[in-house]
């Protein structure tokens, strides 16, 4: 029920911005137009986001026959977990690493790359598994994909916005649109909202969800073996991913360093390290 009211939560700041996106840059016309798209974009996104993520990404569905220890590890994991079999998808990127997506247990994937399977051996390719199904278990997969979806609304929109003050606004004076420098300040402010709110909702839930994960798996150890060597590959081969969809990675998808770590979309890689080495065997 908590993961159902934070979706709601989210939707619902999510589509205030884009109202206020639109009510700024085309006055009461905007308005109607950005509410009838937020409400439109939120039914999208619940039914359709998941299928949007793997499509940007190019991710092929594989069977077991295509890649039977991927598949067979996805499957032991999943009955581990008491939860129904994911589709399973591979992403044709040297850069390692992996996501789950998909509206709840019974409509998710879990998507790796080449470079992944390529990087880790078995005991760390089960800890990032089992970590992805643990994002399916604690309810949070439609979470992260919506926000993916609408933050990249949100991100469009402001660039829209942006356009709009440099050609003088898209309502009248008397329609009460923003002006040329409310416009350019929201295209700013906007993208800046919209990735709070993601990290609002992905911080905590990957601490969670390495926890929830080593049980699965049995052990922490692989996750951590695999934290260590990911953060290291990913920042030599960073993934072609969109800003958007960061925080659905299991580590963070670009080179570089936010700004004391403030702007993550992920907790820093040594501090799930060293929760994952206070978890005992099990």
């Amino acid at each position: 029920m908590g993961n159902q009211l934070k979706t709601a939560m989210l939707l619902g700041l999510l589509t205030f911005l884009i109202i206020w996106v639109g009510g700024l840059a085309g006055g009461q016309m905007g308005l109607v137009i950005a509410f009838l798209f937020a409400l439109g974009m939120n039914l999208f996104s619940y039914w359709f986001s998941d299928k949007i993520i793997l499509k940007m990404y190019k991710a092929r569905e594989v069977t077991e026959q295509d890649a039977p220890e991927l598949y067979t590890t996805v499957q032991k994991l999943a009955s581990s977990a008491n939860l129904p079999m994911p589709k399973v998808y591979v992403i044709a990127s040297d850069s390692p690493n992996a996501f789950a997506t998909g509206r709840n247990p019974r409509h998710a994937a879990v998507a790796v790359t080449q470079g992944i399977l390529t990087m880790l051996n078995r005991q760390e390719l089960e800890g990032v598994l089992a970590h992805e199904l643990a994002h399916i278990h604690n309810r949070d997969i439609l979470i992260g994909t919506i926000a993916a979806v609408l933050a990249g609304a949100i991100t469009f929109i402001a660039s829209m916005a942006r356009w709009t003050a440099v050609f003088g606004g898209l309502g009248s004076d008397d329609d009460e649109g923003g002006s040329g420098l409310e416009l350019l300040v929201l295209a700013i402010f906007a993208p800046l909202a919209a990735m709070i709110i993601q990290l609002a909702i992905s911080r905590s839930r990957e601490f969670l969800a390495d926890a929830t994960g080593a049980r699965f798996a049995g052990t922490p150890s692989g996750l951590a073996q695999a934290l260590q060597k990911l953060d290291y590959a990913s920042k030599r081969k960073p993934l072609k991913a969109n800003p958007s969809t960061a925080h659905m990675f299991i580590v963070k998808p670009f080179a570089g360093k936010a700004l004391m770590g403030l702007f993550s979309t992920h907790p820093a890689i040594e501090k799930r390290i060293e929760k994952l080495h206070q978890i005992s065997p099990l």
